[in-house]
């Protein structure tokens, strides 16, 4: 039968890619997903973070790091192995239609405060660069988004996996060339390895750390990417997958590992050089606690060159995350309300928000990290789903969560819900 057929000899070049078992082509999800840890709400809360507190929560930006390898694993490995994004799976499971509409609308809210940060730090780096105007920065990043979006709809995975991935090589450079010219303290950097907190207010900014580094729209969106880039297939048993793919689940995720490793190694290296380039070069400057003060006070004190480099890789990041979010934040919508709204027309809509927030003069870096605050409380309800499912095996089968792996899953989980429940505590008793 036709369809039979289809499922068996599937397009050449995918079989071609897949089967190659070439690593290197099998790279490349991570790296988009992993936009998300660059986005400009982690340089404004590692910038502040390192500004006021110097090398304090150091420890902050490691365990982050290290629990967002895993959760990025796990959410890779759910698609690999199902063909379905995680919005997919959960609208499948929520029988009750009541129910996926309100975990629909709390995944909304944080995909909205997910954009709010991209498009205001692409619009604050416009206006560092060029002196545009905030809100005319926001929407030329909003139009650019729109640009890397429809690369993504006719060209395919492949190519938007390669613009972002020269947009991170950006960033990275943006972000870590001043830690050569300002060297961080050794000793300073052994001492923030120490878990500990002073104040309330480095409370929120670990949160804000943490909202930052692990992303609920990252752990939607990664699921999406594997699927969309290794053949989606809705409904098809593991054996059905590895025949259309030409390549087994197992290999995949083989490569997966290594697909989000070097993801994450980049991502937690550019975290941690952009907290210790502030700790070392801009503790106790004041008005360094915003991204203007913090590009200004590069400027005097390291030289125009790395404060250059700053902006340039902020502005990298704007439009590399801000078209991510867009792609996690369609997905959300179509696996939990089964709807399908253009990118396009999406990304227009999401942007109204953040553009408001440009135009009524609010402060950009205030607004940056109370946005990683929402997401930090985000985390949970996208993270125990995916530990639960991911550890099933009528979801993953042979390839579901070893008990290890769902105990460190488990850990995360409760380390990132408790503090958020401190961080609420903090907030309602004025503390």
């Amino acid at each position: 039968m036709p369809k039979a057929a289809s499922l068996e000899r599937p397009d050449p070049p995918t079989r071609r890619a897949l089967g190659s078992s070439k690593l290197a082509w099998l790279l490349g999800p991570a790296i988009v997903a992993g936009v998300a840890y660059l986005d400009p709400g982690n340089v404004a809360s590692n910038m502040t973070a390192g500004a006021r507190y110097g090398y304090l929560l150091v420890w902050v930006v490691v365990i982050g790091n290290v629990m967002a390898w895993l959760i990025q694993y796990l959410s890779a490995k759910l698609g690999i192995v199902t063909g379905q994004s995680l919005p997919e799976v959960l609208g499948d499971r929520l029988r009750n239609p009541w129910g996926r509409r309100a975990y629909w609308l709390q995944a909304e809210l944080v995909a909205m405060a997910t954009d709010i940060a991209e498009v205001i730090g692409g619009a604050v780096a416009l206006n560092l660069l060029f002196g545009v105007p905030l809100l005319w920065g926001g929407v030329i990043t909003g139009v650019v988004s729109i640009g890397l979006l429809l690369l993504q709809s006719r060209r395919g995975p492949r190519a938007f996996e390669f613009v972002i991935a020269g947009l991170v090589l950006i960033i990275a450079i943006g972000f870590v060339f001043g830690v050569f010219v300002a060297p961080p303290d050794p000793a300073g950097i052994a001492g923030g390895l120490v878990p500990r907190f002073e104040g309330a207010d480095s409370v929120l900014l670990a949160a804000s750390i943490l909202g930052a580094t692990i992303m609920p729209h990252a752990i939607y969106a990664h699921s999406a990417l594997t699927r969309d880039r290794f053949a989606p297939a809705i409904g098809m048993d593991a054996g059905t997958l590895d025949v259309r793919r030409g390549i087994t689940s197992a290999r995949l995720l083989r490569a997966t590992k290594w697909d989000v490793t070097i993801a994450m190694a980049v991502a937690g290296t550019v975290n941690l050089c952009i907290l210790l380039l502030a700790a070392a070069a801009l503790s106790g400057v004041p008005g360094t606690d915003s991204l203007e003060g913090a590009h200004a006070a590069l400027h005097d004190g390291i030289g125009p060159v790395v404060a250059t480099l700053f902006a340039v890789g902020l502005l990298a990041s704007g439009l590399a995350s801000t078209a991510v979010g867009a792609y996690a934040g369609a997905e959300i919508m179509h696996g939990l309300l089964r709807v399908r709204v253009p990118l396009i027309l999406r990304r227009l809509v999401t942007l109204i928000p953040a553009l408001v927030i440009l135009a009524i003069g609010f402060d950009p870096t205030v607004a940056l990290i109370l946005s990683q605050v929402v997401l930090s409380f985000g985390i949970p309800f996208a993270l125990v789903p995916l530990v639960a499912l991911t550890a099933r095996h009528d979801v993953l089968g042979d390839h579901r969560n070893r008990v290890w792996t769902t105990i460190a899953g488990v850990a995360a989980s409760v380390f990132l819900i408790a503090l958020n429940a401190l961080l609420l505590w903090l907030v309602l008793t004025g503390a």
